[in-house]
């Protein structure tokens, strides 16, 4: 964090401003968007930060970013309802993935 600094003191004055660390052990953080996609963290390291009544954390790892709509799943819209692939992706796109209120909403 800062060079040239004894990371006990930096523990003490951590303390002292009312800050807590503690590091978490994790095989993988998903971070799921609104969008449908996810942001996955493998081999992570994860360290949850208190301080002045608030939590947050602190992530690092190897990023990657997951499309929420598989291939398959657009096939399987498309199949089903008889629309274009830019169709069954939209209605899968509104429902979150959800296949089955994809269908229903475009067999309407």
């Amino acid at each position: 964090m800062f060079p040239n600094i004894n990371p006990k003191k930096m523990q003490e004055m951590m303390k002292q401003i009312g800050m807590q660390n503690e590091d978490i052990s994790a095989e993988k953080v998903t971070i799921e968007k609104t969008d449908g996609s996810k942001i996955v963290i493998k081999n992570p390291s994860v360290t949850k930060i208190k301080m002045q009544g608030l939590e947050s954390f602190q992530i690092s790892g190897d990023v990657s970013e997951e499309d929420g709509i598989s291939q398959a799943d657009i096939e399987t819209v498309m199949k089903k309802t008889s629309v274009d692939e830019t169709a069954a992706r939209a209605a899968l796109e509104k429902s979150n993935g959800d296949l089955a209120e994809a269908i229903l909403e475009l067999s309407e």
